[in-house]
């Protein structure tokens, strides 16, 4: 078992310190150990974290996509890393909120960030890449739960029947280097520019899904939902817009069964079960829109 002080005498050893540091915990994360280290009058961000297989983390690949996006301009510099533990370079500014994602003047941003992402990342990217595609990570966290006598096990034949059907409706996709995970969190803003962090997720996937991961994750309302969808790929028909109806509900479903499987599996400090429930919640109302029945 882990003790309180492991994670800073862990730190403290890196080889990458001018002198004894002092970490202090950063609060937020809900799937790494996040700190804040100061050195030569730097701040920096140290993120502690093993491989997570069960939700599809490799460091190997977080490491990779953050060099590349680095290189990109869309993140921070990766100043150091080993197995377990990764230091970059902090930025100061606000971390995003979903009420401030849904301000008009930071909107247009983030989608504008999130097109770079897609489009330059891969250019940078170096090594083996994973592929996300949230119906198979869907079924994964199906069988999982099932498998641990989850407390949510009644639930799964609907919510596998749900994501059959919302593969279907999504279709056909084209491929990009996706984010995966556009909580609205993972955006900073450091007044002049926004920034894109933390990239477990990161991996070869449908436009469809990080835009509407953006959506959902920060309760857009329609009409900005349409405007991110025409920022980003301009014209847009009714046929696009019901596919990316159903990837938003895919997002939802994906973010609920991740914390179902969390539930079992994290040992963060985080309400898990409460987090559970809204995103239950959400999935449920956005597919009963979309469908005109309850999944």
């Amino acid at each position: 078992m882990q003790t309180d002080s492991e994670p800073f005498d862990r730190i403290r050893q890196l080889p990458c310190w001018s002198r004894r540091v002092d970490p202090a915990p950063l609060p937020g994360g809900i799937t790494n150990q996040n700190y804040l280290v100061t050195d030569r009058g730097e701040k920096l961000v140290v993120r502690l974290g093993q491989d997570i297989p069960i939700h599809g983390v490799m460091r190997f690949n977080e490491l990779a996509a953050s060099r590349a996006a680095c290189a990109a301009g869309i993140s921070p510099e990766v100043v150091y890393a080993e197995p377990g533990a990764l230091v970059l370079r902090y930025i100061e500014g606000r971390v995003l909120s979903p009420e401030l994602m849904r301000d008009p003047r930071l909107l247009p941003q983030a989608v504008d960030l999130v097109k770079r992402c897609h489009q330059d990342v891969p250019h940078h990217l170096r090594g083996p890449a994973l592929v996300f595609w949230v119906f198979q990570v869907v079924r994964g966290y199906a069988t999982e739960l099932r498998a641990c006598a989850s407390r949510h096990a009644a639930l799964l034949p609907r919510l596998s029947a749900a994501a059959e059907r919302l593969e279907h409706e999504v279709g056909p996709v084209s491929i990009v280097f996706g984010h995966n995970d556009l909580l609205a969190a993972n955006f900073i803003d450091d007044g002049q520019r926004l920034w894109l962090i933390d990239w477990d997720y990161a991996g070869f996937n449908s436009p469809l899904f990080d835009l509407g991961g953006l959506v959902s994750n920060s309760s857009l309302a329609p009409e900005q939902a349409r405007f991110v969808l025409e920022r980003y790929f301009g014209a847009v028909d009714t046929a696009l817009e019901r596919r990316f109806a159903a990837m938003q509900c895919a997002s939802l479903l994906r973010e609920t069964m991740w914390s179902m499987v969390s539930e079992i599996h994290s040992k963060i400090a985080f309400d898990y079960a409460a987090y559970t429930s809204d995103y239950l919640a959400r999935f449920e109302r956005a597919y009963t829109e979309f469908t005109g029945h309850a999944p």
